[in-house]
């Protein structure tokens, strides 16, 4: 299937990958039909899904059974009046339905909002009115259903609500019994490449959530992420630790895992928990595995090494910079090597650990092929080696990579802000080493000034990290009336460790010895749980909030 987009599949080194990846994309050209039913016509029998969840449920679904009941799906959706361009949101967790609404909406031309369950009925109403939601597809919690229930007269142009499971109220569609009764005979609708056929919401850290529009093209954006930093391999199990409502999903769950041939593991769990996790790796035998970095820092703290890894050949992480310490522990604890990649919701891994280099631990990585990726200082010039600068994708007008999104929908401020100077601003600070090596800071508005000295809150993250008292943490500017801004720490505990004075003391002493002394968190407290997006980042932003209106 790779050779149907790339002139090359092989490279020989990171140099030879950087300037020889071509990638291209037939005129057309629709996921939904040129991949997963071209895999079905060209082996019925190939295995594509693998349905797991907590309580010991298996189901593997075949390209041609998805193809199918992506047909039947489609065709419930066209009798539902979903036609092209209509947007319809879906909070499905994992069941199977997720990949079967998704392939459908993209056969169709409908275009997918994904979104998670945890959102109330303030968010449903923001995200329907801003989108013009036509349709809602829903499992059948019945809080998240009491949600919808309550914000349906408040969105505009909602109309069917279809759900997904045992208890579907009378008022709504049963989604698995329309798929059931639905033709599975689709003749294929044609699509512009340019066509609309993904919208995210951003994950919300600095601001009310924009809508991130992805056309036809991005599907293959993700060969990059898959094949060249998730190395998925054609007919072994891919497990990407992500709900279907996140972006992630889209990086490690569904696009390029599928043009590479691999089998997706759909673990639909209610709530993380280490044991069953490590528990389901060993069982089903996972070839690749992908996570954000909070639950690398809760796998090591597990008892990980009686669980047997001997399944897995590549690990890696997205989401946030990974701490060194959480590197060394997890290679040590079970031999493996993580892994790291840099992108967005808006993008497909842009920059990242790939072969050819040896890994420098608490590094991203080099810039992926197919994007010119560079750090820019206020004025869009380049960074020299080592100054930090903002992240950013050039010579757009010359190239506009496969993967890149194309603007946030009805939001020309914020467009304004990111596309300018013919590149893409992401709005994330980084500095290159002398090595080409991508050192990540954080988000612009996350680095602190204290003092005249501008200070990353990664770099004393990952200080405090390497403390065996420290589980996870936030490092944020406080306000002085004094130096301006300080550092501040906010900090959960590992199991077994109490606060007090004395390990504030000791922490702060620990800081000053792992990094430049000046860095050292002025402030430290003690949290049960940090603020976090639905995706699972840190809303540094949230803390801020809180810090500068006490």
């Amino acid at each position: 299937m790779l050779e149907k987009f790339l002139d090359r599949i092989a490279f020989e080194s990171y140099e030879d990958l950087k300037a020889n990846y071509k990638v291209h994309v037939p005129a057309g050209f629709n996921f939904a039909y040129d991949v997963v039913d071209e895999w079905a016509r060209l082996d019925p029998a190939k295995n594509a899904l693998l349905w797991c969840t907590d309580a010991g449920d298996r189901r593997m679904f075949t390209f041609r059974e998805l193809s199918e009941l992506s047909n039947r799906c489609a065709n419930f959706f066209l009798r539902a009046g979903i036609r092209k361009g209509d947007r319809v949101m879906m909070m499905l967790k994992q069941r199977p339905e997720t990949w079967i609404s998704i392939l459908a909406l993209c056969k169709i031309g409908a275009v997918c909002i994904p979104a998670t369950y945890q959102l109330t009925v303030k968010d449903i109403v923001y995200r329907c009115n801003l989108a013009k939601v036509r349709m809602i597809l829903s499992v059948d919690d019945p809080e998240l259903v009491g949600y919808i229930t309550a914000a349906r007269p408040e969105c505009e142009t909602l109309g069917a609500v279809a759900v997904v499971g045992d208890r579907v109220p009378a008022d709504m569609l049963d989604l698995r019994a329309e798929i059931a009764a639905s033709s599975s005979e689709l003749p294929r609708i044609p699509n512009e490449l340019t066509d609309p056929m993904l919208m995210y919401f951003s994950s919300g850290t600095t601001g009310m959530p924009k809508m991130i529009l992805h056309d036809y093209t991005y599907p293959v954006g993700h060969i990059i992420t898959a094949k060249y930093w998730q190395h998925c391999e054609d007919g072994k199990l891919h497990l990407t630790m992500s709900d279907s409502g996140w972006a992630k999903f889209g990086w490690g769950k569904i696009y390029g895992q599928w043009i590479c041939g691999a089998v997706i593991v759909a673990y639909d769990n209610e709530k993380f928990n280490a044991h069953n996790t490590l528990e389901l790796i060993q069982e089903i035998g996972v070839t690749t595995f992908c996570a954000p970095p909070t639950i690398f820092r809760f796998l090591i703290k597990e008892d990980i090494q009686k669980y047997d890894f001997s399944s897995i050949k590549h690990c890696c992480m997205a989401g946030e910079p990974l701490n060194p310490e959480v590197f060394y522990r997890f290679k040590e604890l079970t031999g493996l090597t993580l892994t790291e990649a840099f992108g967005q919701s808006e993008t497909p891994a842009i920059i990242g650990n790939f072969d050819g280099f040896p890994i420098k631990p608490g590094s991203t990585g080099k810039p992926s092929p197919d994007y010119d990726v560079d750090i820019v200082d206020e004025n869009g010039n380049s960074c020299e080696d080592g100054v930090v600068g903002s992240i950013v994708i050039k010579n757009l007008s010359k190239h506009y990579p496969y993967g890149l999104f194309k603007g946030y929908q009805e939001d020309e401020e914020a467009n304004r802000k990111a596309f300018r100077n013919d590149f893409y601003d992401t709005g994330d600070t980084a500095w290159r080493d002398s090595d080409g090596y991508y050192w990540f800071e954080g988000r612009s508005d996350d680095v602190i000034k204290c003092s005249g000295y501008r200070i990353g809150p990664f770099e004393v993250e990952s200080a405090l990290m390497t403390h065996p008292c420290v589980l996870e943490c936030a490092v944020t500017a406080a306000p002085d009336p004094v130096r301006g801004q300080v550092v501040k720490a906010t900090i959960v505990l590992a199991k077994g460790y109490t606060a007090s004075d004395e390990l504030i003391k000791e922490l702060q002493t620990h800081v000053k010895h792992t990094t430049a002394p000046y860095k050292y968190p002025r402030i430290i407290e003690f949290v049960s749980e940090l603020p976090k997006t639905f995706s699972g980042k840190i809303k540094r932003a949230t803390i801020r909030h809180g810090d500068n209106n006490t």
